[in-house]
């Protein structure tokens, strides 16, 4: 694979045409200022673009549109297809839409089904087709090949890069002069883009990337010059599971990205639980890794002034309240305790008022089967309670053991 310069990649004056094509396309999205996230970070200021209220909730529209805006009649005519986890999928569609372009989608089996569904709301064909992203731009390049359709790609395309980069511009606007900017790395189109509009700005701008440490490709990429590939990847961030970067964006990171550094999956869903609570800003997983960052320490950003781009929003409600209550069970103010009780329902209006009484929630209640050696006469139950840290939730349970005709058997580590 040759690897070509980064300027014969994307330049800025590409980047600057892609921001005027985009002007009455894409929302101008909000930034958001956090002392919440400054004070735990340590860092003077931040800054969260909160990307995931674009038009189909993250960033890809930038990129699709401006790439398909450039197709010729020809390739119009003959329609686009693409491969995508779900959010390029949505960039496409909606693009063609807005084109009256033709579109098929073709997405690997971990595509969320909310993602799938919004493809096709905005009029695309969804094949569902490979178990990780490169199967699925196979079979995609296959069909190309086959149906003569017009191939746009999620990441490894100047256009698309291009596109993407008008957020670097947009940022600029609504938070100058920032000291460092983190961004989520999958296939590195939207931190190529951005880094080619910050490093024109301003060469001494800290741009770095942020990867799960399941798809962490992009720092030894960087530290051996060379693509570094992965055989498979493991994360809940499925918007950047991606294995590698590619000879287009490898050629953009390596000359005006500075790092890159990872988190876990668990950090990933305390910087869920933390943006929903203080920021009210609800973001898939891939979207919040730049804010993972942040809080995990994993960069330091010490007394500097930081913008952290909230890339992307799409993700199951209902996934996302599981991923922020493990979020903040990570943080010690969540804890699913099993208590034996006489007389249940009985019991539970106590239970109910002791743990409010102690200023806690009873966030969920079940009850559950007895196993071989409890005590037939006394029921279990599993509680969710939420509350202020651990010592606060130590207190609450023991307050529950004290009740009379409550033992609480089991609440894990807290």
């Amino acid at each position: 694979m040759t690897v070509p310069a980064a300027s014969d990649v994307v330049t800025v004056a590409e980047v600057e045409d892609a921001r005027d094509r985009l002007g009455n396309v894409v929302h101008r999205t909000p930034l958001d200022t956090s002392t919440t996230f400054a004070e735990l970070s340590s860092a003077s200021g931040v800054g969260l673009k909160l990307e995931n209220m674009q038009r189909t909730g993250s960033f890809k529209i930038r990129g699709a549109y401006n790439a398909m805006s450039q197709l010729s009649n020809d390739a119009r005519a003959r329609g686009v297809i693409t491969s995508s986890a779900g959010n390029h999928a949505q960039g496409v569609a909606l693009a063609g839409q807005l084109l009256d372009i033709d579109t098929t989608i073709v997405v690997p089996e971990i595509t969320p089904a909310v993602k799938i569904e919004a493809t096709r709301d905005y009029g695309a064909d969804v094949v569902v087709e490979g178990d990780i992203y490169e199967r699925s731009a196979e079979y995609a390049l296959e069909l190309a090949r086959e149906e003569g359709y017009e191939f746009v790609h999620p990441f490894n395309d100047g256009a698309v890069i291009a596109g993407q980069g008008s957020l670097g511009f947009e940022l600029l606007e609504q938070y100058p002069d920032p000291d460092t900017v983190l961004v989520a790395v999958g296939g590195g189109g939207l931190i190529s883009g951005i880094a080619t509009a910050l490093k024109d700005h301003d060469p001494d701008i800290r741009v770095v990337g942020v990867q799960p440490d399941g798809a962490a490709h992009g720092k030894p990429s960087l530290e051996n010059d060379e693509i570094h590939r992965l055989t498979g990847v493991d994360t809940i961030a499925d918007g950047i599971a991606d294995t590698r970067l590619l000879e287009k964006t490898f050629a953009v990171v390596r000359e005006r990205v500075d790092d890159v550094v990872t988190v876990s999956d668990q950090d990933l869903s305390v910087a869920t639980a933390l943006l929903a609570e203080r920021a009210k800003t609800v973001a898939e997983p891939a979207g919040v890794a730049p804010v993972a960052a942040l809080v995990s320490g994993a960069v330091d950003v010490q007394g500097e002034r930081v913008a952290a781009v909230v890339s992307g929003g799409n993700v199951d409600l209902t996934d996302h309240g599981e991923l922020a209550r493990l979020g903040l069970k990570r943080l010690g103010r969540y804890v699913e305790a099993t208590v034996l009780v006489d007389d249940w329902p009985t019991v539970l209006g106590s239970l109910t008022r002791t743990i409010e009484d102690r200023g806690a929630e009873l966030d969920a209640f079940e009850r559950t089967r007895l196993t071989a050696g409890d005590d037939p006469n006394r029921t279990p139950l599993s509680l969710g309670i939420e509350g202020s840290g651990p010592d606060h939730l130590a207190s609450v349970l023991d307050e529950l053991d004290e009740l009379g005709n409550v033992d609480v058997v089991d609440h894990g580590e807290i």
